[in-house]
Order: C-alpha cells, then structure tokens, then sequence
C-alpha cells in the first residue's frame, strides 16, 4: 500500500512519523498533507534512506546536482560529488549524467546514498538514441 492511500484511509505510518520528527512537525500535519496532495514522502523501501518529506508548510529542501558527461566519465568523481554534496547538508541528490554506462553509474550513486536520488530518464532515452544513429524525436 502506498503513503497516500494509507494516508487518505487516516493511517499514519512510520514513515510518516520519522518525517514528521524531521521536519519538527506532527505525524499528523503529514498524514493530512499527503492526503490532501500538498506533501509526498520520498522513500524507496529496496533502499536504506530516510524518509524525506516534501512540500506545504515543511522546510526548504537543498538539492544537488551531479552527473557524468561524455566528456568526463569516472564513477568514482560522481561518488566523491555525492558525499560531498550529502556532507553539504543535501536533503536530495539528481544524477544528471549524460556519458558513460548510465545504469551502471546510476547504481552505483543509489548504492552510496544515504539519501534520495532522483534522474531523468529522458538524458538516457536521447543518449541511446543518439548513439543507434537516430534523432531524439524517434524515442
């Protein structure tokens, strides 16, 4: 079952509960913030991260950005970007790569993480593409 059906049958989760210590709120403002579509909780139960609330009435979340190019490709740099950016005080990391073996790279950050990453699907689609000799448009 997930949060917002959880949250709509007036459910709390734990998940609910940890953000709502984070974020110095009550397990109840989330619930009812997810409920109503104003907050959603990322967290991905195939990974050990903290569940990061998101939205009205929560604090500002800092994102980094990180990510390879086909210029410069090294797995280990993007892993050092990482923890950097997480000893930083990142609450998110996106990894924007471009070049190299994008799923593997991928991995390899989500591995490392301890906390949510998110991608864009789309740089992979028109990378692939790209490099079977057609346009983006013919995704």
């Amino acid at each position: 079952m997930t949060q917002l059906i959880k949250a709509r049958e007036n459910i709390t989760t734990p998940e609910m509960k940890k953000a709502a210590i984070k974020e110095g709120v009550s397990p109840e403002f989330v619930r009812k913030g997810i409920a109503e579509g104003n907050i959603v909780i990322t967290k991905n139960k195939k990974h050990d991260i903290e569940p990061l609330a998101i939205g009205a009435g929560l604090r500002t979340k800092v994102n980094a950005n990180i990510g390879t190019s086909q210029d410069k490709v090294d797995i280990d740099l993007e892993i050092e970007k990482l923890k950097a950016a997480v000893d930083a005080g990142a609450d998110a990391v996106m990894d924007l790569s471009t070049g190299g073996d994008i799923d593997k790279i991928r991995k390899a950050i989500i591995k490392e993480s301890p906390v949510s990453i998110g991608t864009v699907p789309v740089y992979q689609a028109a990378l692939e593409a790209v490099n079977k000799g057609k346009s983006f448009v013919e995704l």
